[in-house]
């Protein structure tokens, strides 16, 4: 008989179950494997909401998975059975001009693993050889889960340029801003501020590294910011990507600075003080998801004890109970909820 696995199905935030399908088969290129840990994202919860504006309901979600290779295809390369891998879940052409330049994050028909087709939040799984990659010896797997996390915001550090000696503020404390926070000071960032409504979170900034931690709804928050790091800031990460963040960023960043949006918008218009924009010569660029290259500098910062696994990880729950880790995940207190998956 076939193998049976458990799957978590995703219907609404309300409605979140674990079906059981037949046990997957690698291809030819794809490697079968068992996941160990898997986390919840900002837009897990947000596809379960109905609000994402890229996620369909209902979905199978797990893009940041962690697992051991449990069978491979004639054409998967050099895995090895029991090989622990963390997966790269952009889902690629390799034919666009984006592509083709190297900048495959925004191809012109990407899906993203677990977002726009199942994903690991299962007993096993399969995927291309080519978007995993092996866990660095003396690395656990919850350290692990926080690669891909920390990917997206090591991609956005990039983006912004040299940030040595330069100010830096990140909007929002979320599990992004917190580890956008650590990408920013490991680049060379002089001072960091870091908003959130929240005091738990913004004491957990402060624990993190954050030379301020600001309320996010101060009146006052433009002129304390500005006190707090000198002056206007050089470099502004928007980690929330909603009206009122967009038009604090472009308050709060000096001329010719640059504002790097980085959290996921909502679908629609977002207003923009465009005056400013044009008369201080602001950058406002986007940023999405990583590289392969992103990939190998979140491993080196996390092998090298840049992140606290801590002060990040607050939660997590076995695989039979994923409805209870999208409701924490919900919860504004808690930063990054994990999913572990034992051997049935």
């Amino acid at each position: 008989m076939t193998e049976q696995i458990r799957r978590v199905l995703v219907r609404s935030l309300d409605d979140i179950t674990l079906e059981e399908v037949s046990a997957p088969v690698p291809g030819d290129d794809e490697l079968l494997i068992r996941t160990t840990v898997v986390g919840v994202c900002g837009s897990d919860t947000h596809a379960a909401a109905g609000h994402h504006p890229f996620i369909d309901l209902p979905y199978r979600p797990g893009h940041e998975a962690v697992g051991v290779v449990a069978g491979a295809g004639k054409s998967a390369g050099d895995f090895a059975v029991g090989d622990r891998v963390i997966i790269e879940p952009s889902l690629y052409c390799g034919r666009c001009p984006q592509c083709r330049s190297g900048r495959y994050n925004i191809c012109q028909e990407l899906k993203v693993f677990g977002c726009q087709t199942p994903g690991a939040m299962t007993d096993l799984f399969t995927i291309a050889a080519d978007r995993v990659h092996r866990v660095p010896e003396g690395m656990t797997d919850i350290e692990a889960a926080l690669v891909e996390p920390l990917a997206t915001p090591v991609h956005a550090v990039a983006k912004a340029g040299d940030l040595s000696g330069r100010t830096v503020a990140v909007l929002g404390a979320g599990p992004i801003g917190l580890l956008v926070l650590a990408a920013a000071r490991h680049a060379g960032a002089a001072k960091i501020a870091v908003t959130d409504l929240l005091p738990g979170k913004r004491d957990r900034a402060l624990r993190l590294g954050a030379d301020a931690a600001l309320p996010a709804d101060d009146p006052d928050l433009v002129a304390r910011a500005h006190a707090a790091l000198g002056g206007p800031v050089d470099v502004v990460f928007d980690c929330v990507a909603r009206e009122g963040s967009m038009a604090q960023a472009i308050d709060l960043v000096a001329k010719g600075g640059t504002v790097i949006v980085v959290g996921v918008g909502a679908a629609g218009t977002t207003p923009v003080r465009l005056d400013l924009v044009q008369d201080r010569e602001i950058r406002i660029e986007g940023t999405l998801m990583y590289t392969g290259d992103d990939y190998r500098t979140a491993m080196s910062l996390i092998a090298s004890g840049a992140v606290d696994t801590g002060e990040i990880v607050t939660a997590t729950y076995p695989l039979e109970d994923a409805a209870k880790a999208f409701a924490a995940s919900v919860d504004p207190e808690q930063v990054k909820v994990l999913v572990t998956v034992d051997a049935p």
